[in-house]
């Protein structure tokens, strides 16, 4: 493809936001290039799949695209797949898959472009520490004109014997403070309301580049930049020494930061966090959760594991009675799956899987009674809503601060609200998940809260 001007461009990411990131970079430095975006793989002179391969079922939706994708395109297109799952298993899918012309992984994404003047086909992908973004990188959002992303890191520090990301990403590597703040500066003039921190790690921030409170000092630049309405912090590990006195505090008080903390605990079991190498136990994560108590304003999204190799009835009730004091107002569970390479693949004791499916709904029940009480109690009150969209129908869809984009639940609002606002809204339905909020009319404290393009109901 020795000239990209005026030919067409379709890509599909898969995965987490810390993946979409790298698609949106990728379609950056395609469009530079030339290339025009497309709506439909049909046509398109080049197709680009980003992949996930964290699990099993990541892989098979890699898969299953790469083959729709094959059924789909024009013969004469290029068929590049990137990411994860090129960087996973390498030269065993590129056999399998004869038709895919390129496979790179994501420390080749800036390679793309030469590779493809010069017609390379093949697999070209090195090592996973090659390449971190910086506020340079071209970069398209995917999401509402309104939320970015900030990825803050790539790889991950830690060596959870479940988890291939680590091989898949490498190690700890951060963005320098000032590089980040840049990034968020010119979002910020993009018209973007909302930054969503996001790395393997969001809490171990900075500790590659000696920084003390790595974390705390970053979000302290943040909220010194104007612009930005509201800033998120997801995937924060759950050690107490992540979590001093002076980041809750900051994060409790500060009306820009959201009330919103994202724990991926996994398990709480003494037993089944040793076995899945994890660096906290039960006394570590009740103390976090007990501080966290300290800070109601702080609505808490948690992350578990079932069925991990070994987790007998006990544990799996030790779990489940933590998750049953309402501790979190959001929760994301996982069936375990033995993941190739990983320690946790061959260890004995495997629980069978229709122990985990049976594990997996009753922790899904229970939660989804909290969440439903938890958001029925926010009946009457007002509540802070960024308007994201409109639906088929003109009805205005956002979400409240302590929901997480493509995560947790969504606002219907009754009245017609042009998007881009942030509005003080009153909650008057609840389900577990959504919530229906109606306009009253006053504007949130701030200038860039009040809302705009109100336009009255029936108009």
């Amino acid at each position: 493809m020795r000239s990209a001007e005026g030919k067409e461009l379709y890509l599909v990411s898969l995965g987490c936001p810390k993946n979409q990131v790298d698609s949106e970079v990728l379609t950056g430095l395609l469009l530079k290039e030339g290339f025009l975006l497309s709506d439909e793989p049909e046509g398109a002179d080049l197709i680009v799949v980003n992949t996930c391969a964290f699990i099993q079922e990541a892989v098979r939706e890699a898969i299953d695209t790469i083959l729709e994708m094959i059924q789909r395109k024009d013969p004469r297109a290029l068929l590049v797949v990137a990411g994860c799952l090129p960087q996973r298993y390498k030269h065993e899918v590129a056999r399998e898959l004869p038709e895919v012309d390129l496979w790179i992984g994501p420390g080749d994404i800036p390679r793309l472009p030469q590779l493809l003047r010069e017609g390379k086909r093949g697999v070209f992908v090195t090592e996973p520490e090659g390449f971190l973004y910086d506020h340079r990188s071209p970069r398209i959002l995917f999401n509402t004109p309104y939320v970015a992303y900030l990825k803050i890191a790539e790889g991950c520090p830690n060596r959870c014997s479940f988890c291939t990301i680590p091989r898949i990403r490498g190690r700890l590597r951060s963005r320098p403070l000032e590089d980040i703040l840049e990034e968020a500066r010119m979002l910020s003039e993009r018209g973007v309301k909302e930054l969503v921190l996001v790395a393997q790690d969001t809490t171990s921030y900075g500790r590659d580049l000696g920084m003390r409170n790595g974390l705390l000092r970053l979000l302290e630049g943040l909220l010194r930049l104007e612009g930005f309405s509201w800033l998120r912090v997801l995937y924060c590990y759950p050690h107490p020494g992540n979590f001093p006195e002076e980041l809750l505090r900051l994060m409790a008080s500060e009306s820009r930061i959201t009330p919103y903390l994202d724990l991926p605990i996994q398990h709480v079991s003494d037993k089944v966090l040793k076995a899945m190498n994890r660096k906290t136990r039960k006394a570590h994560i009740l103390s976090l959760l007990e501080k966290l108590s300290n800070y109601p304003r702080i609505s808490l999204r948690g992350t578990v594991i079932v069925g991990f190799p070994g987790e007998e009835e006990a544990d799996f009730r030790e779990l489940l009675d933590l998750i049953s004091q309402g501790t979190f107002h959001y929760l994301g569970a996982f069936k375990f799956s033995p993941e190739e390479g990983t320690p946790a693949a061959s260890f004995p004791c495997q629980v069978p899987e229709e122990i985990k499916e049976e594990r997996f709904h009753e922790v899904m029940k229970v939660q989804q009674e909290i969440s439903l009480k938890k958001n029925q109690s926010l009946i009457g009150q007002e509540i802070e809503v960024l308007v994201e969209t409109l639906d088929d129908s003109g009805r205005a869809i956002g979400r409240a601060s302590f929901q997480a984009p493509e995560i947790d639940g969504l606002c219907t609002i009754r009245e017609r609200i042009s998007p881009g606002a942030i509005i003080r809204a009153r909650v008057i339905e609840a389900g577990p998940y959504d919530l229906t909020v109606s306009f009253g009319g006053t504007g949130a404290e701030g200038g860039t809260r009040t809302p705009t393009g109100l336009t009255p109901p029936g108009s």
